[in-house]
């Protein structure tokens, strides 16, 4: 007998009305590390498209995390109503040279969305992001509410969570997280901007805030994490709104490992990651690394 394609697994798991679903198991949470590639790199210039270009090129290359024909979704920062000059939201430059580097791997299609806090069409405009993934190639698209459904999430703290159907729906996640301050969990990064592809009541998730982005990252799985550190937000975030709070330090960190990105999100923002919960949490559950030490780390700068 044939083995199921992989949407034919899908179908199987959306069978049955009112069924709570279960995470997919044909994605890995990261691509591994070869001794010829390192864990992660930190790339530093002037351009943000170049640098995010400079990072997945030392890592050797988006064909090492998507394959042709796959279906990517390209999963940013678009919560707020920003310009991207107040580092509100991930830098549409980032999302762009992500997007079309997904399509020269041989992407069959690259979809981007996310559930902003304030009004969608205000974000996505504002943001810049709409604007520049479509120019790159990307399917650019606002939430549907009625695509929600209840799955497992088998988490410490969300047992059973709504979900946005067609982020479970694409062959791979390459997360796109912008580093900024958050009022409630220190640092906003990698693990928490999968609260963009969730319903329901989500102020409940603050409730134990960091078990439960661990949990969202292990149902996720992402297959890369690149950090937008291009602009932080150094304070009142997660919004943002004075150019006061604004720090810019030219640099993308990319890799396959989101507890390492995470880490070197706190280092770059003047943490020890070992003072962030969630990273203690997700690196004793086995999602990844933390000890920075450890790790293969390349720095890469250009002058673009």
């Amino acid at each position: 007998m044939s083995q199921l394609t992989r949407r034919e697994m899908l179908k199987l798991f959306l069978a049955g009305a009112g069924a709570a679903l279960t995470p997919w198991p044909w994605r890995t949470i990261a691509a591994a590390a070869t001794p010829s590639h390192p864990d992660l790199v930190i790339s530093k210039g002037t351009s943000p498209g170049p640098i995010t270009e400079a990072a997945l090129q030392a890592l050797g290359g988006m064909g090492r995390f998507i394959s042709r024909g796959d279906i990517v979704l390209v999963k940013p920062n678009i919560g707020w109503d920003r310009t991207p000059e107040l580092a509100a939201n991930t830098n549409p430059e980032v999302v762009a040279t992500l997007v079309r580097l997904c399509l020269e791997a041989g992407a069959k299609e690259v979809k981007v969305f996310d559930h902003p806090c304030e009004d969608p069409r205000r974000c996505y405009v504002s943001s810049g992001i709409m604007q520049a993934a479509k120019e790159a190639g990307a399917t650019v698209s606002y939430i549907d509410e009625r695509r929600f459904r209840t799955m497992e999430i088998k988490g410490q703290a969300l047992k059973t969570w709504d979900v946005y159907q067609e982020a479970v729906e694409v062959d791979k996640i390459i997360n796109v997280p912008i580093l900024k301050h958050h009022s409630l969990a220190r640092l906003t990064m990698g693990m928490k901007n999968f609260m963009g592809l969730v319903g329901g009541d989500r102020s409940r998730i603050h409730w134990h805030l960091d078990q439960a982005i661990v949990d969202l990252t292990a149902f996720f799985k992402p297959t890369l994490v690149v950090l937008d550190a291009v602009r932080i937000l150094t304070a009142n975030g997660p919004q943002g709104g004075s150019l006061k709070y604004v720090k810019r330090l030219n640099t993308v960190a990319a890799g396959g490992d989101p507890v390492a990105i995470d880490a070197v999100g706190a280092t770059l923002f003047g943490l020890v990651p070992e003072e962030l919960e969630h990273l203690q949490i997700a690196s004793q559950r086995g999602l990844g690394r933390m000890d920075l030490g450890k790790l293969r780390i390349k720095e890469v700068t250009t002058n673009s």
